[in-house]
């Protein structure tokens, strides 16, 4: 049977299509292969390693790392001239990829009878090894949106179809993993963590080595070497502090961390010790889920008709509305809690799906910004730091909600048998947090962003009329010659 012909687009590229989308999705789905263990992070080295607020003085320590890590990788790649086969972007996720096989399980080497400090140098070297191996296939990784295609609808769809990634790669994890490294008494057993750790990274090896053999890249922004200018790191950097999107997006990403990563041994002690039922915490999230699912296909066509910046606003609000409703309303330790809990957590999923499913496009649209600006993409380092602000609220934003924990008396050494007085300052703590976090994206999103929809297609505009301006100069040059 002879092969469906390939349907190429005006430019000779393959037509972007569903393919792309899928391709872009399992990307993301290979990051979170190694991401979602995470949020276990702080319950595996408080309840089962025992460093209690160690854990939040080393996890800050490790952020340094981080603003070394991110900006440097991004530069790097921003800085590399050199050829590749296909796209120097592809050929550093594919690196990472490898090392993030055994990256993540680094953080998670059980040795609870170890000493003190010995535990502290496995905690430190386990996450900079994973860390590194992260940025270097997650920076270029989101760099990619922009490369995929210029089109606005285009990049919604990636951006949608890479919150579905990062939703199903996610949920395999929130739901499964409550089975399988927790006992019978609420406890965590840190050696199935390991292993667990270890298998995802294999399943993520898998879904990048896909996205990147489904991967077409329709925006050429390789420079000659003869005429490539000297890349300037301050210089982009200083670009970054200036680019109000870039800012913008930032802010938004960072209070969406803090509510997710910030709550989230909160959100473990609240289900040990005051729903008492850890099994069902995985379910409870996944179908808190259904909202972000439902939206996701509707993503492309509310751009279109919205725009990005509005409708990411409107999300923000309703997670605002969702973190008061949880705050007041009687949310007691029974049955009946937990299903004013699950509806509170709906409400917040469906705001936190509006903005995801947009996110990474509007971030694409910030790279667009800058280049509009400054006459410079700088892809690499804009993600970066983006990247490095990102994963600074997903080290800080733990680390403060553990030490405000200990402070409401939350002892890691208790494990799934806090007191109920504990346990009902958790119960205040998640909403307060996801609140919090709600007023971050609000404030990022609807008063710093300011690419609407009509500066969007203003921009858009100017520099596509700037390509084809370049295009005709370089054509009349040829002819000359």
């Amino acid at each position: 049977m002879a092969k469906k012909p390939v349907r190429l687009d005006e430019n000779g590229y393959r037509k972007f299509g569903m393919r792309d989308c899928l391709a872009y999705a399992a990307g993301d789905f290979g990051c979170n292969m190694s991401f979602a263990l995470k949020g276990t992070m702080a319950i595996f080295w408080t309840q089962f390693m025992g460093l209690d607020l160690w854990y939040s003085l080393l996890l800050i320590v490790v952020q340094v790392w981080d603003a070394i890590n991110d900006p440097l990788i991004g530069s790097l790649i921003d800085s590399d001239r050199r050829k590749y086969k296909r796209n120097k972007f592809l050929a550093y996720i594919w690196a990472g990829s490898i090392g993030l096989i055994v990256g993540g399980a680094c953080c998670f080497i059980p040795a609870p009878n170890a000493p003190v400090w010995a535990k502290m140098i496995i905690f430190i070297a386990g996450y900079v090894i994973w860390d590194a191996f992260y940025t270097v296939a997650n920076v270029p990784y989101g760099s990619l949106l922009s490369l995929i295609s210029n089109k606005p609808a285009d990049r919604a769809s990636l951006s949608a179809w890479r919150s579905v990634g990062s939703l199903v790669g996610n949920m395999v994890p929130m739901v499964l993993l409550p089975f399988i490294i927790y006992d019978d008494a609420n406890n965590l057993i840190g050696e199935r963590v390991f292993f667990a750790a270890l298998l995802m990274g294999f399943l993520g090896f898998i879904c990048f080595q896909f996205m990147i053999r489904n991967t077409e890249i329709r925006e050429d922004t390789e420079v000659k070497l003869d005429d490539a200018p000297k890349f300037n790191v301050m210089q982009a950097m200083g670009n970054f502090a200036k680019n109000r999107p870039a800012i913008g997006a930032t802010l938004a990403a960072m209070g969406m961390f803090v509510g997710m990563q910030g709550a989230s041994t909160a959100v473990t002690v609240l289900f040990q010790s005051y729903f008492k039922n850890i099994d069902a915490s995985g379910v409870v999230q996944l179908f808190a889920m259904i909202p972000i699912v439902v939206f996701t296909p509707l993503a492309r066509k509310c751009v279109v008709k919205f725009g990005k910046k509005e409708l990411a606003t409107f999300g923000s609000i309703f997670s605002l509305i969702a973190s008061i409703l949880m705050f007041v309303l009687p949310m007691t330790p029974d049955n009946k809690g937990m299903i004013i809990y699950v509806i509170c957590q709906l409400i917040n999923s469906l705001g936190m799906g509006i903005y995801s499913t947009v996110s990474w496009a509007m971030m694409g649209d910030a790279i667009d910004y800058n280049e509009w600006k400054t006459g410079k993409r700088e892809e690499g380092t804009v993600y970066a730091l983006h990247s490095f602000f990102r994963k600074l609220a997903q080290g800080v934003g733990p680390a403060v909600a553990l030490v405000i924990m200990v402070a409401l008396g939350y002892v890691g050494a208790n494990e799934g048998n806090q007191t109920m007085e504990v346990a009902t300052n958790m119960r205040y703590l998640v909403p307060a947090l996801y609140g919090f976090s709600a007023l971050m994206q609000f404030v990022g999103l609807g008063l710093v962003y300011n690419l609407d929809k009509k500066t969007l297609a203003k921009m858009s505009a100017e520099l596509k009329r700037d390509v084809t301006a370049d295009d005709d100069l370089t054509y009349r040059t040829a002819e000359d010659d």
